[in-house]
């Protein structure tokens, strides 16, 4: 009963959500298109449900940032799992920088909550080869649903230990119910309006 009540939330709030910030889709991709004349849409390649999806974003990064990673491994800040992440990534563009801190690159997203690929509420997707890293314990979080928001993104999202973080999304998908759901939402918008650095 519980999947098929989310289910429809998830499809009435993908649809109230792409209404609701409709009017900004343009400016965002004026301001993608205009810095340097790239795709305003990227498809990163995500895990959920035991397979790959293509999860829509506004691209915040420059053409080409997947193959520049190579090259900047070695000032990867985190050691504790297969994440990559560094202070001021040159990759990111001055739109970029923006449009992450208030997360408004996510919107896209949307759209795979509507396919029914990710739901509103879920543990965090990740790569695939980053899910091939996961802890035995934890594996049964490469068969879930991933979300647009969860436990983990509303505690820290990247800047949590990769083992605490999957912890987080593990105790989730344990105590899932729509009340849980409720509040994940609520503390997901009240960080999008007040805390801009919890990204």
């Amino acid at each position: 009963m519980y999947q098929f009540v989310k289910r429809g939330i998830d499809s009435i709030g993908a649809v109230l959500g792409l209404i609701l910030f409709a009017l900004s889709y343009p400016f965002v991709a004026f301001a993608i298109k205009h810095e340097d004349g790239g795709p305003i849409l990227v498809q990163l390649s995500r895990i959920s449900n035991g397979k790959t999806i293509q999860l829509y974003k506004f691209r915040s990064m420059v053409v080409g940032a997947a193959h520049l990673k190579a090259k900047l491994l070695h000032r990867n800040e985190r050691n504790d799992g297969p994440f990559f992440k560094i202070k001021n990534d040159p990759r990111i563009t001055r739109v970029g920088r923006v449009i992450r801190r208030f997360r408004i690159d996510e919107l896209p997203q949307f759209i795979n909550v509507l396919k029914g690929e990710i739901s509103l509420v879920g543990p965090r997707p990740h790569e695939p080869g980053e899910v091939q890293h996961y802890p035995k314990e934890f594996k049964a979080l490469s068969t879930a649903k991933t979300g647009m928001t969860g436990l983990s993104q509303v505690n820290g999202a990247s800047s949590l230990p990769f083992a605490h973080e999957l912890e987080l999304d593990q105790n989730y998908l344990n105590c899932q119910s729509l009340w849980l759901d409720l509040k994940i939402l609520i503390k997901t918008i009240w960080i999008m309006l007040a805390d801009h650095n919890a990204a």
